[in-house]
């Protein structure tokens, strides 16, 4: 399905940490339509829900619905603080095109 790298889930760790209202929720990684290439990612602190796809380290969570979890087979969660700036980043292989803001992308039509 995806995978979460290390840095990520201890990025996760660090926000739960310094959060203690994100305790007991996970990072809710999802796919919905909008943005300039058709589709955008989102991520927010959520509580796990049947059928989400859960993906566990150290005690901490990243939840992913169903409907999300199409779009985002084989894909990768990564946590980067580089010079460009610190964030969560998703490679998604499933992706055609993207736009410049780095969240909104394509994804092959379906016949």
């Amino acid at each position: 399905m995806i995978t979460v790298s290390d840095s990520a889930f201890r990025q996760l760790q660090e926000l739960i940490a310094e959060h203690p209202e994100y305790r007991d929720k996970g990072l809710r990684i999802f796919v919905e339509t909008g943005g300039c290439a058709g589709m955008q990612y989102g991520m927010q602190f959520d509580q796990a829900k049947q059928g989400d796809h859960r993906i566990e380290q150290g005690g901490v969570e990243v939840l992913v619905d169903a409907y999300s979890a199409n779009y985002l087979v084989g894909a990768t969660i990564d946590f980067s603080d580089g010079l460009t700036g610190a964030g969560f980043k998703i490679t998604n292989p499933n992706v055609v095109r993207s736009c410049g803001c780095g969240s909104s992308f394509e994804v092959p039509r379906k016949a």
